[in-house]
């Protein structure tokens, strides 16, 4: 399973600008086009292990044009309204797209996440950051869902569920692609969902790294720090 992330020459450094303005637009490209099959069978307990291979090198994606955070209204596992952009304004977010049925990259994406908060961060930062784990299949998702697989995960970490086309408009201001859940030819629920993490910095609430489905529990604890600060990794 593996999803990717997605002028003039007066001097060699500007060239160099420019080879990597468009290394980054070929990536957000590709991103928007990758989707990510997740099998749905019954078991929802979150994955035990973390994935710890270090400095990939290819974990995180510093982006030229940031993206605006989502405007999305939902509900969190709690039931109530929760407004993205008013309930994480000035705070270092990442937000994700999957859903509690799937039985591999979503709870692995959530526990490298968890395990890199909890070891890199002290008790004080672990509050200031917003973990957002949107759900792709809304239908099986309820808040209660939600909320019981997001414990086992991290207790802190925010679940939003609510209307499918809502979630679907959110995710595409991310050049993410989500696609209805369906049943696949062995009668199991799939959804398809591109894997990407998007940190937004608390400096300007704007999505400036991109993190692809190989980033570790150690590429995340490398770069929080910094992601709270609203430095670049």
């Amino acid at each position: 399973m593996s999803s990717k992330s997605h002028s003039t020459y007066p001097s060699q450094s500007a060239a160099k600008g420019t080879r990597k303005k468009l290394a980054a637009a070929a990536l957000l490209a590709a991103a928007a086009l990758t989707l990510t099959a997740c099998g749905g069978g019954d078991d929802k307990k979150p994955a035990a292990e973390v994935s710890v291979e270090t400095d990939s090198g290819k974990a995180a994606t510093v982006l030229d044009r940031p993206y605006k955070k989502p405007d999305l209204v939902l509900k969190d596992t709690h039931g109530k309204k929760y407004d993205l952009r008013k309930e994480t304004a000035g705070k270092p977010t990442l937000i994700y797209f999957g859903y509690t049925h799937c039985p591999d990259v979503c709870p692995l994406t959530m526990n490298n996440i968890a395990a890199a908060k909890q070891r890199t961060l002290s008790k004080a930062d672990q509050k200031k950051l917003k973990v957002v784990f949107v759900t792709t299949d809304p239908g099986r998702d309820t808040p209660a869902e939600l909320g019981k697989w997001l414990k086992g995960v991290d207790a802190d970490f925010v679940g939003l569920t609510g209307d499918f086309a809502t979630i679907q408009a959110g995710a595409r201001q991310l050049a993410i692609s989500v696609e209805p859940s369906k049943k696949d030819k062995k009668g199991k629920i799939v959804s398809m969902h591109g894997t990407q993490v998007i940190a937004f910095s608390p400096k300007n609430d704007a999505g400036y790294v991109i993190y692809n489905d190989k980033a570790t529990a150690d590429d995340y604890a490398k770069d929080l720090p910094k992601l709270l600060k609203g430095q670049n990794p």
